[in-house]
């Protein structure tokens, strides 16, 4: 009998303590308050326990066990508001919390009422175990069988669409739920006079609270870490201040006073230094959602941008075709001589401008293609040295406009095993992009083997890059590019350094930049494996 009464009272004590704290501490009002409002139905049910079993009279037995009654009746509604609070699902269930309100009055109403609790009666080592009436047997039916049901079945549903710490505090509940309810159900068989199971679950009923507050407390569901350390602080500040009043002389009551003093100061500091370092977790919790937030966004973003290059490409690339067919017949004289200059002028001006935007759809197309790994190259042994001096050929008329020298340093270089046009192109535009932005002094390009690869650097006295320029040169990143290039170069659009990029990468190789910052010119570096 005496362990029936110590595993009640400790399920009184737990339920009322930790129902208490959080009430006052939690974050969620609604949360706290269901909670609350479950474990003060815990705690009559478990303290009424305990009075009805020292109960040596059959009307006090009756009265204590209509009383735990009372509190038994309480817990299934509140337990399933405070579920559906916590997933957030109350509002969307109103009907359900109502009918089990209305369920639980009804029931409440008729706790001390003969039709709900008949009797008492000897039964198994117990001289007076409260028999259930036919109410008493709708409720464990409709609303302990019936609510609890309902919000297990809200938990296991819910945990299948919840992020996985939410998922694990629903793990959590979902054991203490089936522990403590079903600890409790082993009282009913004797309540219906069958002899056959004690109430072996009654230890059970406490694993609720602590597997509840065990996720409580490892995953934040209500930041009890404070709690916990205020009643740590609480119990001992308890024990001190008795042994001052218990100490045998003035001497003891003195030094038990001076350590009284002396733990609340210590007890403050430890509950303040608890309460700012779950601050601070929070803080960076809160940092890296939205840090999360902010990625995950970012390649939205990305994504979306690719879509609609590829979608741009299609709608432009189709009617471009026959645009620049046509414009090729006309200038060749198959529809006719064009007798007239300026309309042969502008022909041609309109040619080379559609010839550079059916480039600029192909260069677009091969970045996407190169990005979800498709394989464009067509390999063949080539010397790097003589496509070098084409690009240098090619775009030194520019550069003598501006007034700029380029020079070529190089190494005996190998022949390797390169796609010649898109090295080309990767080299042309790196070297094109110096030339662009800068505006006085020149480019070097040296060329070199080192570590089995060989290293084209192309350093320009111009513009040069900050910081957060060069890592968005290096991500690749189309159609953005700094303020003093925009001032410098406005026609730009940032997309042959990309592609420059996404050409070396498919070798195998990358490229680096370089810059000492603004106005200090940049350094690109080619690095491409000896093949």
């Amino acid at each position: 009998m005496n362990i029936w009464i110590f595993f009640s009272f400790i399920n009184g004590i737990t339920a009322l303590t930790f129902g208490t704290f959080v009430y006052f501490k939690g974050r969620e009002k609604t949360v706290n308050r269901c909670f609350l409002l479950m474990n003060i139905g815990v705690s009559i049910w478990a303290f009424s326990y305990c009075i009805w079993l020292y109960s040596t009279n059959e009307s006090d037995a009756l009265f204590w066990s209509k009383m735990l009654n009372f509190g038994a009746t309480l817990i299934p509604i509140f337990y399933l508001h405070w579920v559906l609070s916590f997933l957030k699902k109350d509002k969307e269930y109103k009907p359900i919390l109502f009918f089990g309100y209305l369920t639980t009055l009804i029931f409440t109403i008729f706790s001390f009422h003969p039709i709900y609790i008949k009797s008492v009666k000897r039964i198994l080592n117990f001289p007076y175990w409260p028999q259930a009436g036919p109410l008493y047997i709708c409720f464990i039916f409709i609303n302990y069988i019936g609510l609890i049901s309902f919000a297990l079945y809200q938990l296991f549903k819910n945990r299948k669409i919840v992020s996985h710490e939410k998922k694990v505090q629903i793990d959590y509940i979902i054991l203490g739920t089936i522990l403590g309810f079903g600890g409790g159900a082993t009282n009913f068989p004797l309540m219906m006079g069958i002899e056959f199971l004690p109430p072996i679950g009654q230890p059970l009923v406490a694993f609720y609270v602590f597997l509840f507050s065990f996720a409580i407390t490892r995953y934040h569901l209500f930041g009890i870490e404070v709690i916990l350390t205020e009643i740590l602080v609480f119990v001992i500040g308890v024990v001190i201040l008795i042994q001052i009043f218990t100490a045998p002389n003035l001497v003891w009551k003195f030094i038990n006073g001076i350590i009284f003093l002396l733990f609340l100061i210590f007890g403050y500091l430890l509950i303040r230094a608890t309460y700012r370092e779950i601050k601070r977790k929070e803080e960076a919790e809160k940092l890296a959602l939205q840090e999360r937030a902010l990625r995950e966004e970012a390649e939205r973003l990305s994504r979306a941008k690719d879509q609609f290059i590829l979608s741009i490409q299609h709608h432009l690339r189709t009617p471009l075709t026959p645009v620049m067919g046509y414009l090729s017949m006309i200038l060749e004289g198959i529809f006719g001589e064009i007798k007239n200059k300026k309309i042969k002028e502008k022909l041609i001006a309109m040619q080379k401008s559609v010839n550079v935007l059916h480039k600029l759809m192909e260069d677009l197309l091969d970045i996407n293609q190169l990005r979800v790994g498709k394989k464009i190259l067509s390999l063949e042994k080539v010397n790097l040295e003589e496509i070098i001096k084409e690009v240098i050929e090619e775009l030194e008329p520019q550069a003598k406009e501006k007034g700029l020298y380029i020079k070529f340093k190089k190494e005996i270089l190998p022949e390797m095993k390169l796609d010649r046009m898109r090295i080309k192109e990767a080299i042309f535009n790196l070297l094109d992009n110096a030339i662009k932005y800068t505006q006085k002094g020149g480019v070097e390009i040296n060329c070199k083997l080192e570590n089995a690869k060989c290293k084209i650097e192309i350093k320009d006295t111009g513009i040069g890059m900050t910081k957060e320029e060069i890592e968005n040169f290096l991500r690749g990143t189309l159609f953005e590019r700094g303020k003093e290039a925009k001032k410098a170069w406005g026609p730009g659009r940032g997309i042959g350094l990309a592609i420059a990029i996404e050409f070396i990468k498919a070798h195998g190789g990358k490229i680096i930049a370089q810059s000492e910052g603004r106005n200090k010119g940049t350094t690109f570096i080619v690095e491409l494996p000896l093949k």
